[in-house]
């Protein structure tokens, strides 16, 4: 049951996290059209041109998470790209009653939602990489040095209190 939960249930978890952007890679390929005028939908200057960049993100990205081939960086790229797209092309909050489900930005909400969880699911990557272990490493070195006494507003409130 070890190899379950050490080896496969990890390697699955990847897997679910990152499948959803191959297919949407293929999809950019297939429906071209649809993607370049979603492309155009948003602020961004660039249009078509951000299809190319966008395209190698989901690509590549996912199977150097999955196989561990610097996934720590991979996962870091995919988190900002999900996050960037999610704001940038799911903006519900600009149309009118989102909520309701008749509202053409109601089907953005939940795309903008999912777009975080999967930012979510890839920073429990890049804990598992190790990639953020240096920021970590720094917090604990500042949290390990000696104290210097406490701060002068910390000895005024604790006179005042004694008093």
């Amino acid at each position: 049951m070890d190899w379950l939960i050490n080896d496969a249930l990890p390697v699955l978890a990847r897997i679910f996290i990152v499948w959803i952007f191959p297919f949407s890679f293929l999809d950019k390929i297939l429906n071209w059209d649809a993607a370049v005028k979603q492309a155009k939908s948003s602020w961004l200057p660039g249009g078509a041109a951000l299809l190319f960049p966008a395209m190698a993100v989901e690509l590549l990205t996912p199977p150097m998470i999955v196989f561990g081939i610097c996934d720590g960086i991979a996962a870091f790229i995919l988190a900002g790209y999900c996050a960037v797209t999610g704001i940038v092309y799911h903006n519900f909050w600009t149309y009118p009653r989102f909520w309701s489900p008749d509202s053409e930005g109601y089907p953005h909400v939940w795309d903008f939602f999912k777009n975080f969880g999967l930012v979510g699911g890839l920073i429990f990557v890049m804990f598992a990489s190790g990639f953020l272990r240096s920021a970590e490493r720094e917090v604990q070195d500042v949290t390990s040095l000696p104290p210097h006494g406490p701060s002068p507003g910390v000895v005024a409130v604790q006179a005042t209190e004694a008093g």
